[in-house]
């Protein structure tokens, strides 16, 4: 779950996050597909290594809801691990897995490490770095849906990720993220305010336990896109 902005600021080398560096493998399983994660722990990583409990929350919601995922092209954000995306692309979505350039590594690892033996359903996930605010232009809007997974939690990054959101939606995506509400980084007022102003905002899980929500959303009509 990374932004755009300064790497340096987002990846500190000396914040302690991890001080050593290790991995760790994991396999999950939805739709009865397994997924194998490995997740590499170290400085250079920092927030983008781990599975966070909201990408497993996505995957699971998906799953309970019986999402045909089929043929559905799909770009996922701040994907970190890319659990959600390679998910999507085993079930035959098109999908476009994207984070900041220090976590490329990572994301390409995993997707070439969950290729079934008989090839991709669907296509190859692409993986690309997009950071948002910036280079998002670089991308087509033409997307079924757009997918984010605790990535709602630097309100610096907000406006940036809100204009990335607008682009790739133009063309009618619905928009599904899901995450931790911390008010101790504004994340509700995201989905308060932020979203709200150009996308109808709909809460379509909440797990109290967990505290984590899952919004789907499409990009409001009445409102001249730029």
């Amino acid at each position: 779950m990374t932004f755009a902005g300064h790497e340096e600021d987002l990846f500190p080398a000396d914040d302690g996050l991890f001080a050593d560096t290790f991995s760790e493998d994991s396999v999950y399983k939805f739709f009865g597909q397994e997924v194998k994660i490995s997740q590499k722990f170290g400085a250079n990583l920092g927030v983008a290594a781990p599975v966070w409990d909201a990408a497993l929350q996505l995957c699971h919601f998906f799953e309970q809801q019986s999402f045909d995922l089929r043929g559905k092209r799909i770009i996922e954000l701040g994907a970190g691990t890319g659990i959600v995306g390679i998910l999507a692309a085993l079930l035959g979505a098109d999908v476009t897995l994207t984070d900041l350039p220090l976590a490329v590594p990572q994301l390409k690892a995993n997707v070439s490490a969950n290729m079934p033996i008989t090839g991709w359903p669907s296509v190859t996930p692409t993986v690309l770095p997009l950071s948002w605010g910036q280079d998002q232009l670089s991308f087509p809007s033409n997307w079924d849906l757009v997918l984010g997974a605790d990535i709602v939690y630097l309100t610096e990054t907000y406006p940036l990720l809100l204009e990335t959101l607008v682009h790739l939606s133009k063309n009618g995506a619905v928009v599904f993220l899901s995450s931790k509400m911390r008010k101790e980084h504004g994340t509700p007022g995201f989905y308060e305010e932020n979203l709200p102003d150009r996308f109808h905002v709909d809460l379509v899980r909440c797990d109290v336990n967990q505290n984590i929500n899952i919004y789907q959303a499409s990009l409001r009509r009445d409102l001249k896109v730029k």
